[in-house]
């Protein structure tokens, strides 16, 4: 026979469980939450900002996918290398690209985006492929003449997604802010700044 003691008792019980199991749940959550922080925080890489004359965009770096592409990349911004330039290449739908020293030189029109000398003329030497780093729209990635190797100092935002593209091209980053700006670059207009925030 259960008696009114019993029964209180066992109603104690089973609320006293159920606020420790509500207590446990949310020292878990945030333990949860403050790991995926630390996480986060330890995998993001500079941010590149883009300033042209139709507007700023900015690219997150992939470090953890693509150390060697990431690390050449930002020292060329550092050193202000990009800054100056003009978009040699833009595609409506497609991509937009730059990264030709010669294209500061309106008059060499003809040679932007070509040869070797269209780049700073040390090549990455590697090719840092990502099957989990895709060109969809918004990628970031470099630009090569054959040999993803020998990819430089010119890059390309992807306009759409292109799946046709995937694991040719090394994907270092991708456009956070301003995604619209790229797709209203034109052949020739100006890069003014290139810079890195950490």
């Amino acid at each position: 026979m259960i008696t009114k003691a019993t029964a209180e008792f066992a109603e104690d019980a089973e609320k006293k469980w159920l606020s420790d199991f509500c207590a446990l749940r949310g020292y878990f959550l945030l333990a949860f939450v403050m790991l995926a922080s630390l996480t986060y925080g330890q995998n993001a890489g500079p941010v590149i900002v883009v300033e042209t004359i139709k507007g700023t965009f900015e690219i997150e770096t992939y470090p953890s996918d693509a150390p060697k592409t990431v690390a050449h990349v930002v020292a060329l911004v550092e050193q202000g290398f990009y800054d100056g330039q003009r978009v040699h290449r833009a595609l409506p739908g497609f991509i937009v690209q730059w990264g030709d020293p010669r294209s500061r030189d309106v008059g060499r029109q003809g040679e932007w985006g070509r040869g070797t000398a269209g780049s700073s003329g040390t090549p990455i030497g590697v090719a840092e492929m990502n099957k989990k780093r895709l060109l969809v729209r918004g990628a970031v990635a470099m630009a090569h003449q054959g040999d993803p190797a020998r990819a430089d100092s010119q890059m390309f935002v992807t306009l759409a997604d292109r799946p046709d593209l995937n694991n040719r091209y090394v994907v270092f980053g991708g456009v956070v802010a301003g995604d619209d700006v790229p797709g209203r670059l034109e052949r020739g207009d100006l890069i003014t700044r290139v810079y890195v925030r950490r």
